[in-house]
């Protein structure tokens, strides 16, 4: 496997700030709108975050890289975003794997759209096949990449995600060794349609495992024990993970040392355990969560201002 050097996920200033960029979900990548006074004050981000890179897998050929395909300035007329009826090339210039809510699993996997991600129990998990072919997968999509696919993975550990040939050649994406599907009848965000169909289908979360309700899931700010560490976050300026219209998210490396973000964000995933502050510098209140964060503000985190420092925990 070989790693490439690329931009950030937005412009390097001279400084070394990583600088964020406002997205609107239905713009193209050259129309962003320009942001506001404070979100252009708020998108110096990591003073020391260093710089995002592209991992080409040796393999399939996909680039995978950190952050949101908002924040890497997908283009919104392709990938997760582009009409059913485009080619399947055009669907799949990228796509996107989010640790998010599906319905009031969580966490869940979404995709570019917001929509659920599934497994079926019929895959042998690692087992290098899906058994899900022909009239079945009408029904039940596969998540399916090329050589060239960029692939976005906020909140997912890069170590989860893998790769199969199907029977009918196409490369399609695993989650911790389980091939990955979305469901015909799911139209928003949020539907959940294809849950326990037939007892054998089931949202998956980021560690290839079924998604559970928000009430029984493990709470982000009490790590389970022996949770790894984090390699990379995603924070967005608003709350529920939002990534579209005024809103804009950017994904960065987690190290040792205290990095620094311009401006409180008011919801993050991460793809392992961060320790988070109130302050800059790594002051104030902190709190380390290792699942994805709907609202810093509330308790038990309590963050009024969002969070505005991380450290690897």
């Amino acid at each position: 496997m070989r790693r490439n050097q690329v931009g950030l996920v937005a412009a390097l200033f001279t400084v070394g700030a990583l600088a964020l960029t406002a997205c609107g979900q239905g713009a193209a990548t050259s129309g962003s709108a320009a942001p506001s006074p404070d979100q252009a004050q708020s998108q110096d981000v990591a003073q020391d975050a260093s710089a995002n890179e592209v991992e080409t897998d040796g393999l399939s050929g996909v680039d995978l890289l950190r952050g949101t395909a908002n924040s890497n300035k997908a283009d919104q007329n392709s990938g997760d975003r582009a009409p059913e009826s485009a080619p399947v090339e055009v669907r799949q210039k990228w796509v996107e794997l989010r640790a998010g809510n599906a319905g009031g699993l969580e966490p869940a996997v979404v995709n570019g759209k917001g929509l659920s991600v599934y497994w079926f129990s019929d895959d042998p998990v690692n087992g290098g096949v899906s058994n899900c072919n022909g009239d079945c997968a009408k029904t039940w999509p596969a998540i399916t990449v090329t050589k060239g696919t960029r692939l976005f993975f906020p909140g997912i550990r890069r170590e989860n995600i893998g790769f199969i040939k199907r029977q009918d050649g196409q490369l399609q994406v695993t989650i911790g060794g389980r091939p990955i599907y979305l469901f015909s009848k799911d139209k928003k965000a949020g539907d959940i349609l294809g849950q326990n169909v037939g007892g054998k289908w089931f949202v998956i979360n980021p560690e290839g495992k079924r998604a559970v309700p928000k009430a029984e899931a493990p709470n982000p700010a009490q790590p389970a024990p022996g949770a790894k560490p984090a390699n990379s976050v995603t924070f967005f300026s608003e709350k529920n993970l939002k990534d579209f219209g005024d809103s804009f998210a950017v994904g960065v490396k987690v190290s040792d040392k205290c990095a620094d973000l311009r401006g409180g964000f008011q919801s993050l995933s991460p793809d392992g355990a961060v320790k988070i502050w109130s302050e800059p510098g790594c002051k104030g209140k902190s709190a380390v969560v290792s699942g994805p964060v709907n609202d810093t503000s509330a308790a038990p985190i309590g963050f009024p201002a969002g969070v505005k420092s991380y450290i690897r925990a």
